[in-house]
């Protein structure tokens, strides 16, 4: 029988919390009954309702027991405040793990694609244990720790942040080995008076928690990657660096996307690389070489590493596609709805560009926000790389993204709509066989709900094959 997660014991050693009802042993932990499994612990945490109000309902569940901060009735650990309990078990499971090497990615842009790249590779291995989905803030960071399993030999968390400040404490509650910025741009600067700037050394903070003799990765073509390095050093990091430019040590030479397929020519560490992948991203290029890097830091082989960036699919909302059955043959959706800023929507508009299309090149775009007073400027701006890529039609939505479309010549102008939910059907009855769509825009934004609509249309019958 597998070993326990976690017993009622170690929860109360852990948190200073004393067991009631019952010992337990719990395979898993959760903070949502929605999702909670049979054998979780689920901690009762205070959110728009209190935990408490749930724990019946987990126990109804199956939930081996209960983490609370008052009596209930039911197998279960009293302690503190359940945040900070949770917490002081994320603590814990580091601590009883002390062979496990620890990584942690953060970054304005592919935050959770790269730590999932990563992942994939630490999994081939040995035992591996990562963040889910975008598990990255005060109560992802610590919940994805106290579920690492004590036998685990490797491990990637993902931090992320809307003000300074937020990221040091999460950091020295992982404790990196490891630790990547992906890049840095204008992302959440409206809570930065110093704009990318803050933004830089927010995400530098991620050094200060590091283990002694740890590693830092970094993006040497980066506009900020100076201030990191100096950061990173000051916290006695060693620098190993990625990007197209000589010196670094994972050197991206060339990035071919066709066919579903992307071709990646590199050099890591004056060795010469040729591979392929399934991410067609032109953003991958460079993703790929910090993929490479962090797991070499972690001990993995290079034919493992290889191995897994080769059979890495898009993530939902990241690059995904869908070809869809309409009149006349087909039209292909990209869903990059999850999550937009300039950088990234830049990229995407770039890639886009880049590809071999029989019909259209269309995108449909909705408000990037957390931007500050450059808000319209950013969204106007939109309208060059556009140009540059010869995007055929832009459909927009928001009262953010009305700045792009006042920009854009008639001849590019699909189509405006206030909400996304206003845009889709415009979109949907505009696609035709050979288009290729790309959606992105601010998860806040419900860009989602744009692709959803298109991916759904076989079932609404409007698009039958003939």
């Amino acid at each position: 029988m597998a070993e326990p997660l976690w017993t009622s014991e170690e929860i109360a050693r852990a948190t200073g919390g004393t067991a009631s009802g019952g010992g337990f042993s719990a395979t898993g932990v959760s903070i949502d009954t929605r999702t909670l499994e049979p054998g979780d612990l689920f901690v009762a945490l205070a959110g728009v309702r209190d935990g408490h109000e749930f724990v019946a309902q987990a126990l109804a569940k199956g939930a081996a027991g209960v983490l609370v901060s008052q009596d209930v009735a039911g197998p279960a650990v009293k302690a503190g405040d359940p945040l900070t309990a949770l917490e002081a078990l994320g603590i814990a499971a580091r601590q009883r793990a002390p062979q496990a090497r620890r990584a942690a990615v953060t970054g304005s842009v592919g935050k959770t694609s790269v730590t999932q790249a990563i992942m994939a590779g630490l999994q081939l291995a040995g035992p591996a244990h990562s963040s889910v989905k975008s598990y990255n803030n005060h109560i992802g960071v610590p919940l994805t720790l106290a579920r690492m399993p004590r036998g685990t030999a490797r491990a990637v968390f993902e931090i992320g942040m809307n003000h300074a400040g937020e990221i040091r404490p999460l950091s020295a509650m992982v404790r990196p080995h490891v630790a990547l910025v992906t890049t840095v741009g204008p992302v959440h600067t409206e809570n930065f008076p110093d704009g990318e700037a803050g933004v830089a050394r927010a995400k530098a903070e991620v050094f200060e928690g590091m283990t002694s003799g740890g590693v830092a990765v970094l993006n040497a073509d980066n506009a900020w990657f100076e201030l990191l390095k100096s950061e990173a050093l000051k916290a006695g990091a060693e620098v190993r660096s990625y990007g197209t430019g000589e010196g670094c040590d994972a050197r991206l030479l060339d990035f071919q996307a066709a066919g579903g397929l992307a071709r990646v020519q590199a050099r890591l560490q004056g060795q010469a690389l040729d591979f392929a992948m399934l991410q067609t991203g032109l953003h991958w290029g460079l993703n790929s070489m910090a993929v490479l890097l962090m797991l070499e830091a972690l001990d993995v082989s290079l034919g493992d590493s290889l191995t897994a960036l080769g059979a890495f699919e898009p993530l939902a909302g990241r690059g995904a596609e869908t070809t869809i059955a309409v009149a006349g043959g087909a039209f292909t959706v990209i869903d990059e709805s999850y999550n937009a800023n300039p950088l990234s929507m830049t990229s995407a508009i770039a890639t886009l560009g880049a590809r071999a299309v029989t019909g259209r090149r269309i995108v449909a775009l909705t408000d990037m926000l957390e931007l500050g007073p450059e808000t319209q400027a950013f969204h106007a701006g939109l309208a060059a790389p556009l140009e540059a890529a010869s995007i055929d039609l832009v459909f927009c939505a928001g009262p953010l993204m009305k700045s792009l479309w006042d920009a854009l010549p008639a001849t590019r102008r699909g189509g405006y709509a206030e909400t996304a939910e206003a845009l889709a059907p415009e979109l949907v009855l505009a696609v035709a066989a050979g288009d290729v769509v790309m959606v992105k825009g601010s998860n806040g934004s419900k860009a989602g709900r744009i692709a959803q609509a298109l991916v759904a249309l076989p079932k609404t019958g409007l698009g039958e094959a003939g």
